[in-house]
């Protein structure tokens, strides 16, 4: 990728490579608009869209970020707006040229932390939370009740956690799935990903609900010997009433436990951040991703883990992964698990290249593989360490690349039970997303964005497209509140009470 950490030129058109055939329009254009270089816009071209620099013929490929994103579908002026209706992807060959780009690591850096909850095996929680997981919808509506009835009403005055303020809530964490299911890859990916939460060093306590008959049985699970774990199921306790009876009696006896636990300086090698992206645009490129791959490098210069997801929206990018693969092994299994993308989807009738949306492509993407070029920015520059199975642990420090869907709850759901303890999500389009029990930070690419849903939004990224600070400034900027969050500080979708519905395990094969 072009080193593009350093302040924009305030130009009407940025121009993020040499060898780039468009540019990328920072507001709205006219038509008949002169631009730099004597450039005439022909038509209106919407803010964050793309302006042929030089005429293309059909087939022509075209360049961004000086990478190919696809090709012209029809002859293209200098000038013209370039999207869907002169822009296709093509077919074309990347040289994934595993270890080309490998680095030796970078100065490491120290002096940095958090407060942070050190967990009795060593590893470091965010927040202090005690979670109620579900083997099975059926027992969904019985977790939520008892949930509930830790609840703080603002209106009574009633506060049911006063007394313990180092806990951070009681939170219920239900899916749709847990029978009507093969005991093979299915089940096995539901249960990587209940494993993954519940020993989460962000929970303290957690109680697993079971209905008793389902697939996936309790007694099957969570088999670590995790002495903070407790298992029911509805029928062995008599019916729903008996069971949420039971589960709120149990919690209240062991509230007293998370509550003393504090607080504690930890290095910043603990930080372990999920890289996410969602309604992303064209400034989702230029601006937060590549600014959050510049605090990605610092967390891993700092001895802490990132974890970069969403293999579809790698997909036509990924070459510049694998070239800064750490090993051969690496690499290929980067590889292996984008050709398993390619013939998932061809399976079911559908093409890679669907998965911009409506949202996407009104912030002026086009193509997959120009989502791709911009979404794996994120990742910094750092070399490739790990890729792991969808919630599979992530147990090597530095960049760590997740398999798993592009869609941002199901692929958050992934990360967090890997062990991200904070995650760090870029959105042009505006997201409100957040995540229990680890928080969420969301990155504006632009600013008029974060101004309409500043509620909703921690960081203002667009400052890079306004011309006020630098990429690597703003990286900066980014590093110090994911530490800060990871120490306590509420994140927007924190003070809202968002998180818990946003769990979604990846479901994959029939329900049967």
């Amino acid at each position: 990728m072009p080193d593009t950490r350093a302040t924009i030129i305030d130009q009407p058109l940025i121009v993020l490579h040499p060898d780039d055939s468009v540019g990328i329009a920072r507001h709205e254009i006219a038509a008949g608009t002169a631009l730099q270089g004597g450039l005439v816009v022909a038509s209106r071209v919407p803010a964050g869209h793309k302006v042929a620099l030089k005429p293309h013929a059909a087939g022509d490929k075209i360049l961004r970020y000086g990478q190919i994103i696809g090709f012209a579908s029809a002859p293209i002026a200098v000038g013209a707006h370039v999207h869907e209706h002169n822009l296709g992807l093509g077919e074309f060959t990347r040289d994934h040229a595993i270890g080309a780009d490998r680095q030796s690591p970078a100065p490491h850096l120290t002096g940095r932390g958090f407060l942070g909850y050190r967990r009795p095996d060593g590893r470091v929680g965010t927040r202090n939370y005690v979670g109620i997981l579900t083997t099975v919808n059926c027992s969904a509506h019985v977790a939520l009740s008892v949930a509930r009835a830790f609840e703080r009403n603002e209106m009574a005055g009633y506060d049911p956690l006063a007394e313990f303020p180092n806990v951070d809530g009681v939170v219920a964490l239900t899916h749709k799935t847990g029978c009507g299911m093969s005991a093979g890859e299915p089940l096995q990916l539901l249960r990587r990903t209940l494993e993954g939460y519940a020993r989460h060093p962000n929970f303290s306590h957690v109680i697993v609900l079971g209905l008793g008959c389902e697939v996936n049985q309790v007694g099957g699970l969570f088999d670590g010997g995790n002495p903070a774990l407790r298992r029911l199921t509805i029928q062995g306790e008599g019916g729903a009433r008996k069971t949420i009876a039971r589960a709120v009696e149990d919690i209240r006896a062991i509230l007293a436990e998370p509550n003393a636990v504090n607080r504690e300086w930890v290095p910043a090698s603990e930080l372990k951040v999920a890289l996410i992206c969602g309604g992303s645009d064209s400034y989702s490129g230029i601006t937060a991703n590549p600014a959050l791959g510049a605090a990605s490098d610092l967390v891993v210069r700092h001895g802490g883990t990132v974890i970069l997801s969403e293999t579809p929206e790698t997909f036509g990018a990924e070459h510049l992964l694998t070239r800064r693969a750490a090993t051969q092994a690496v690499g290929e299994r980067l590889v292996d698990r984008i050709r398993w993308w390619e013939s998932y989807a061809a399976a079911h009738g559908v093409s890679l290249n669907a998965n911009p949306t409506p949202g996407n492509k009104a912030g002026g993407l086009t193509t997959i593989i120009e989502k791709s070029l911009g979404a794996i920015a994120k990742a910094g520059r750092t070399n490739l360490e790990q890729v792991i199975e969808y919630a599979e642990p992530a147990t090597m420090r530095g960049l760590v690349f997740m398999d798993g869907p592009g869609y941002d709850p199901v692929q958050v759901t992934g990360q967090i039970a890997s062990g991200a303890n904070v995650v760090a999500f870029t959105t042009g389009r505006g997201s409100v997303f957040g995540s229990k029990p680890v928080p969420t930070v969301k990155l504006a690419t632009n600013s008029p964005m974060y101004r309409h849903m500043a509620d909703d939004m921690d960081i203002n990224c667009g400052t890079i497209l306004d011309g006020e600070e630098s990429v690597a400034d703003c990286g900066k900027r980014i590093f110090d509140r994911l530490l800060a969050t990871a120490g306590g500080h509420r994140s927007k979708s924190e003070e809202q009470d968002f998180g818990a519905p946003e769990f979604a395990p990846w479901v994959i094969g029939p329900v049967i």
